[in-house]
């Protein structure tokens, strides 16, 4: 017997994946935990509808960050700090202060965990940081840390 599952299940398939299973484990199991259904041109319509809706959602976020990216690509953000001795920073710049720094230049929001800092960012000079902004689409940040 052929159905559409509604969720993903262990060892069976995906969500909205048409998979062939025994009757008795379609009727027993999967159709009365409402886990699948019953694979008709009705419930393939909806399930490829569905399908289609999520790969044009898809695509329409990776164009976007493909945009995003090449904007944070072509411009730098410059942090104006406090200096001790030795052009050592008074604190640091953290994954946050650079978020907000995004946001408010490019106005484009990026979760602070999606920022990928390789040496904690202490002195004054230039840096590189990469930003996850989506499947497969990383950008890399220019930061020029200079004294106040």
């Amino acid at each position: 017997m052929k159905v559409v599952l509604n969720q993903d299940v262990k060892g069976l398939g995906k969500k909205l994946q048409i998979v062939e299973v025994s009757e008795g484990y379609a009727r027993n199991f999967l159709l009365p935990k409402k886990l699948a259904v019953v694979a008709d041109n009705k419930n393939l319509n909806v399930a490829k509808g569905k399908i289609n809706a999520q790969q044009f959602k898809k695509k329409t976020e990776t164009e976007e960050a493909k945009k995003n990216k090449e904007i944070i690509e072509n411009g730098y953000i410059e942090f104006k700090l406090k200096v001790g001795e030795g052009s050592k920073l008074y604190g640091s710049v953290t994954e946050k202060d650079i978020a907000q720094a995004i946001k408010e230049k490019y106005n484009i929001d990026v979760n602070k965990k999606k920022i990928v800092i390789k040496d904690q960012i202490k002195n004054l000079g230039t840096y590189s940081v990469s930003i996850k902004l989506y499947e497969g689409v990383v950008a890399q940040l220019k930061i020029n840390v200079v004294g106040m």
